[in-house]
């Protein structure tokens, strides 16, 4: 079984950049795709951005492509989630999650697809 630990949040203003990272133990990292989910106060959970287990297929929400990028580093058993140009409307609870797929090109979109996740990270981006 995985842990997952969120950090790199913060208070920032519109424009702004932030890294935010997802460390892993307890498990075998390289088995699981990572997933970055994102919780606005009165808002459903929503996708953000998904790795695959090694890497290779990476897969976007519309609402963050091309500001947002996400890498992993399996040595260090860590997921990272580059955000810049940050807007008010990215403001949320941000969650990594792992999904143990059988297969390294797989990379679920969907919640509950996903197994284990972190208590999460507060992001506010004011304007």
């Amino acid at each position: 079984q995985v842990q997952l630990v969120e950090s790199g949040g913060g208070l920032v203003q519109a424009g702004d950049s932030l890294r935010l990272s997802c460390a892993a133990s307890g498990g075998t990292f390289s088995s699981y795709a990572i997933g970055w989910f994102r919780q606005a106060p009165g808002k459903e959970r929503e996708f953000v951005s998904t790795i695959s287990r090694s890497g290779g297929q990476i897969y976007y929400a519309n609402s963050v492509k091309g500001r947002f990028t996400i890498s992993r580093d399996n040595a260090k058993n860590t997921v990272y989630l580059q955000m810049s140009s940050l807007e008010p409307e990215d403001t949320a609870v941000y969650y990594c999650a792992a999904s143990q797929v059988s297969f390294p090109f797989i990379i679920p979109v969907d919640a509950t697809k996903y197994h284990y996740w972190g208590q999460g990270t507060q992001v506010t981006v004011s304007s």
